[in-house]
Formats: C-alpha cells, sequence, structure tokens
C-alpha cells in the first residue's frame, strides 16, 4: 500500500463522532465529498492504515491535526513531508491558512451569497492573479476549522456555512469538458440522484426538484469550456440560467473566473446565452494593498530584516505571486544561512517570466 497512517486506537470513537459535527450525516457521504473510496473512509475510522495523503485529507476535513490522532508505531512509514510549504507559487492556493489579501472583494461577494435569492458575480483578472485561488478560498474558508486558520483570520463571513454547498468546476479538467461528466458530477457533487442518461432534461429535473439549500457553483477556466466543448452550447447555458434564475428559488448562484468580462467571453467564443448577463457584479483582481502584502510577509517562519521587506514590496509592486516568489526566494537564503544580498539577484531571476504582471 505504499506509505500509510492510522488513528490511534484512544482516538477512534473521536473521529467517529466528528463526522455529524461536521456535518456528514454517514460514512458515504464524506467519503463522497473527499471523492475518496468508502473502503478507505471505515479503515480510517476503525483505525486501520490507509494511504497518508487520504489520512491527512480526511483528519484535516474532520477538524484534526493529523499529529494529534496518528498512531504511533514506527513500524508505520512516514510521511514524505511533515511540512506545509510557507510561500505556495508553482499552482493555486486551496487552504485558506495560505491565503492573504482580497478583504474587499471577499465582502462584497459573501454579501451576494448570505441572503436569498444568491447573486451571481464574476472575477476578472489576468493569468497569475490569483482568481483560483480565490475561488478555492470562498469555498473552504467558512467551514475550516478556527485551529487551521491564523490568529484573526476573518471566516465568519455568512451566517450558518454549514448549509451551503459549494461545487468547484476546472473545466481544464478532461472529466468536465463534455456534457454528461459535467451535469454527473454536478449531481454527485449535491448528493443527488444520477438519472440514466444523464442528460440536459434530466438533470434539470433532477435539480429543480431537490435543491432546497444555498449552493454556489464556482466555474474556473470557464473560457476553456466555451473553446472545447461544442457540447456545452447556447442551450445548455441557458438552462443553467433557468435554474439560476427560476426553477430554485433563489437557491443557486454562479460564480466564475475569466480574464475579460463574461458577455466579451461569451461573443470572442460564438456564444449569445442570455446566462453570460446574469453576473450582475464583477470584479477585477488587481494587487494587494500595502498592508495585506505585509502581512503576507511577515506570515514567513523566519522574520525578515526590514529592509528585505521593503525590497520586496518594491519589485513585487504587492502582486500575490511575485510576494510569493521573492518572499519564497529570502527564506531559502535565510534557511541556508546565506550572507548578503545575492538573494536580489536569484529573486529577480524568478520574476522574469511574469514580466506581464510587472509591467500592469
Amino acid at each position: 500500500m505504499g506509505r500509510s497512517l492510522k488513528v490511534s486506537p484512544g482516538c477512534i470513537e473521536q473521529v467517529k463522532s466528528a463526522l455529524a459535527r461536521n456535518g456528514f450525516p454517514s460514512q458515504k457521504a464524506l467519503a463522497e465529498e473527499l471523492d475518496i473510496g468508502l473502503s478507505t473512509v471505515k479503515k480510517f475510522l476503525t483505525g486501520q492504515p490507509v494511504d497518508y495523503s487520504y489520512f491527512l485529507e480526511i483528519s484535516g476535513r474532520l477538524g484534526y491535526e493529523w499529529r494529534n490522532i496518528v498512531h504511533r508505531d514506527e513500524t508505520i512509514p512516514k510521511p514524505l513531508f511533515e511540512e506545509t510549504s510557507a510561500f505556495i507559487t508553482g499552482t493555486p492556493i486551496t487552504h485558506p491558512h495560505h491565503f492573504f489579501g482580497r478583504q474587499k472583494e471577499l465582502k462584497r461577494l459573501f454579501d451576494l451569497l448570505k441572503r436569498r435569492p444568491l447573486q451571481n458575480a464574476a472575477i476578472i483578472g489576468k493569468r497569475r492573479t490569483g482568481k483560483t485561488s480565490l475561488l478555492h478560498y470562498l469555498k473552504n474558508i467558512t467551514t475550516t476549522p478556527t485551529e487551521q486558520l491564523r490568529p484573526g483570520q476573518k471566516s465568519d463571513w455568512l451566517p450558518h456555512p454549514e448549509n451551503y454547498r459549494w461545487i468547484f468546476v476546472d473545466f481544464q479538467d478532461v472529466r468536465r469538458q463534455n456534457r454528461e461528466g459535467l451535469l454527473r458530477y454536478i449531481l454527485e457533487s449535491l448528493k443527488m440522484s444520477v438519472p440514466s442518461p444523464c442528460d440536459l432534461d434530466r438533470f434539470m429535473d433532477v435539480v429543480s426538484s431537490n435543491l432546497h439549500q444555498p449552493t454556489v457553483i464556482l466555474l474556473d477556466e470557464i473560457g476553456t469550456g466555451l473553446q472545447r466543448c461544442p457540447e456545452l452550447d447556447d442551450g445548455f447555458w441557458e438552462s443553467l440560467r433557468s435554474l439560476a434564475t427560476n426553477q430554485t428559488h433563489g437557491n443557486l448562484g454562479f460564480v466564475l473566473a475569466t480574464p475579460e468580462l463574461p458577455i466579451e467571453l461569451a461573443r470572442s467564443t460564438g456564444h449569445s446565452s442570455p446566462f453570460f448577463n446574469i453576473f450582475g457584479y464583477t470584479t477585477t483582481l488587481g494587487a494587494l494593498t500595502e498592508a495585506e502584502a505585509r502581512e503576507l510577509i511577515a506570515s514567513s517562519p523566519m522574520p525578515f530584516p526590514a529592509e528585505d521587506v521593503e525590497w520586496i514590496l518594491t519589485q513585487s509592486k504587492c502582486w500575490p505571486l511575485l510576494l510569493q516568489i521573492l518572499c519564497r526566494e529570502r527564506l531559502f537564503s535565510l534557511e541556508d544561512g546565506e550572507i548578503g544580498d545575492d538573494w536580489h539577484e536569484e529573486g529577480l531571476e524568478q520574476l522574469k517570466p511574469f514580466a506581464d504582471l510587472q509591467s500592469l
């Protein structure tokens, strides 16, 4: 099975009781949300070894720091990585602890989503401005346990976050690039029965009859979907618009991320569906505020000298990706005991592929 971990015998009842506390009526519900096999969840909850990556994922979703419930058995191989990266540069940020800034945008977006009818929003931004990370933050921040957040990090954006369902759709995932695959994924995420065949008519029937909780569908890289998925035609998008505006009693909202206005994106890809007119709020992502940028820099596990902080602010122009890159390079140099400013040269070299951000 490879590297694995198991729950300590003294913690088994504790983790079992956490199911209901975290909104899972059954072990199957937890398995479905995490897209993990039910047998893996059962093994976890009965103290049997499971793959360490699954152990971390399940324990985190149940609100536990994995080190506090793991069985200390030297015969079980240790995980490859016991620490997470302080600064993340190559992939979207998925855990709220590592996300900084965007407070103005978050307030407005959650204001649109905390009352019925849920309203629709578009997040506009050029590549590498943090659109995908912001979608993940919307999905995760309100239900992440406080002990997994930074001190003082706001998470009470919604009055009853446990009632919300969030569905993240990445159109770069080939499984979402056909109509049936996308509809099936949405129904499975909503824990609704999947009809056979899973066509648009039956999908509309199931959702319109059974959607009683506030639900937000997050559409990432929607331009890819419009360009590559001929099955996602105007009729498809018009049906989604009908669900949101007329069929679900205000319980369905959409937030999409795109490099341009939705209506312009639709026009440029040959679509004319009124779906792209329902986004009454748009926000264009710019650089972080200086205060937000300083908070990100200050999160380093090894404090940076004041002059380094000012240099990072100047060179990054407070763009989150550039901040992460320069902070990473400075942290590496401190960890390696380097003296002097040689890390400046490496930092600037790492910024070169993102010259478009620096020019904004």
